[in-house]
């Protein structure tokens, strides 16, 4: 666990990296969990006023690996499953007590973009990406992306991301549309961070969150996301959508499942409810 997130304290910062660079820092179980551990080692630690959130190059995070995370078994307690630990998750963000400040080394994916949406502020590498693609999977937005996206970037440009356009903005066009809050060159960023972090501690700066949203309001809405992220988990366009992406990248058993699932969906679905 203490390989997967690197742990460091300065100054009243701490830094955790996410580091499973062989798998582009991927969230698996282990990573979500690893994670969870060293948050809330951080929560209680006198010594720390301000977390900063990072990964080791290249990527900041893949996102959720889900053949890591997604167990087959009973239809409606696998959708109970996903909307329990999706939840928790995004909550985990939320309900954190300590400002925190993600540093965007490279591409970022999924839940590690929405979650970053939810920290109090985001610096970003020139070699940063933010890529939220789940209408190409087939599934709904998750991390209540579906009203603080549209909030921080506006309507039209949070549509370009979380649309069937899929668009992933640059370090440089996420700043340009309110995504982060600053850029600066790879090689600087984690000092950049660091002293951000610093300036936070002298001020005294306690937890927010941006674009005006309020804890318990962000809560409502990544319960009510979540539940709906459990139902679209097991509806036709993600089975469908999964099986033509594994095949595409040859992993012809885990396809071969997900389109048997898919076609034999009329039958197992009645048990859903």
């Amino acid at each position: 666990m203490s390989e997967l997130v690197l742990v460091s304290t300065r100054g009243g910062v701490t830094t955790l990296t996410l580091n499973h660079p062989r798998r582009l820092n991927g969230w698996t179980l282990e990573m979500m969990e690893a994670l969870a551990t060293r948050m809330a080692e951080a929560a209680a630690d006198d010594d720390t006023q301000v977390v900063v959130l990072t990964g080791t190059d290249p990527y900041y995070s893949a996102g959720v690996n889900l053949s890591s995370t997604i167990q087959l078994g009973h239809p409606r307690t696998l959708r109970d499953t996903i909307v329990e630990h999706n939840q928790a998750l995004f909550d985990r963000f939320i309900d954190f007590d300590k400002p925190l400040i993600v540093a965007v080394n490279g591409p970022a994916i999924g839940a590690t973009v929405t979650s970053a949406t939810l920290c109090d502020a985001i610096v970003a590498s020139d070699k940063a990406s933010f890529s939220t693609p789940f209408a190409k999977l087939g599934v709904t937005p998750e991390g209540c992306s579906s009203v603080h996206l549209p909030r921080l970037i506006g309507e039209a440009n949070a549509q370009r991301m979380l649309g069937p356009e899929g668009w992933v903005p640059t370090g440089a066009e996420a700043l340009e549309v309110g995504l982060v809050d600053e850029l600066v060159p790879h090689d600087q960023l984690l000092s950049r961070a660091q002293e951000l972090g610093e300036q936070w501690v002298a001020e005294g700066r306690t937890r927010s969150f941006r674009a005006g949203a309020e804890r318990e309001e962000l809560k409502q809405i990544n319960a009510r996301e979540s539940r709906a992220l459990g139902d679209a988990f097991l509806a036709a366009p993600f089975l469908m959508g999964q099986a033509r992406f594994l095949w595409s990248r040859k992993k012809y058993g885990p396809a071969l499942t997900f389109l048997g699932l898919r076609l034999t969906r009329p039958a197992w679905s009645m048990l859903l409810s």
